[in-house]
């Protein structure tokens, strides 16, 4: 179980690596382009999605271990008023059971639902592919 849990970290270092090298513009000046077109501000590369996502979630680690409990993922959840079963969605996030979400949990995690929302598979996701774009396609839960 811990090589595979090894083996999604890496995977998600090298994605965000790739995707990081891939998507640096050029010294030269960007073209203008159009709203929703790649390069505009809205645009979300997968490093970007992660960190905004890290960012908010690790909010969630009140005793500041630099990892989540199921206790702090609940009192998180209950108090963005999020609805559903905060347990189930613990255990999504918790990929190697040890009953901890830690930050390589989350890249994972996030690579996976990124990738999701990439319907184009071009390692951006434009405003049209972001959740609640009045464009963009329901969510499955």
């Amino acid at each position: 179980m811990i090589s595979r849990s090894i083996l999604v970290v890496a995977l998600s270092l090298q994605t965000v690596a790739a995707l990081a090298q891939a998507t640096t513009p050029p010294p030269t000046a960007a073209p203008l382009a159009a709203p929703g077109a790649s390069g505009t501000r809205s645009d979300v590369t997968l490093a970007k999605f992660q960190k905004r996502r890290e960012k908010a979630i690790m909010a969630a680690d009140t005793d500041g271990d630099g990892k989540i409990s199921l206790l702090e993922w609940e009192a998180f959840q209950a108090k963005r008023n999020v609805k559903g079963d905060a347990a189930k969605s613990f255990a999504r996030i918790d990929s190697n059971h040890d009953g901890f979400i830690d930050r390589a949990e989350l890249n994972a995690f996030f690579a996976k639902r990124f990738a999701r929302l990439d319907k184009n598979a071009d390692g951006i996701l434009t405003a049209d592919e972001l959740p609640g774009h009045k464009t963009a396609p329901k969510q499955e839960q």
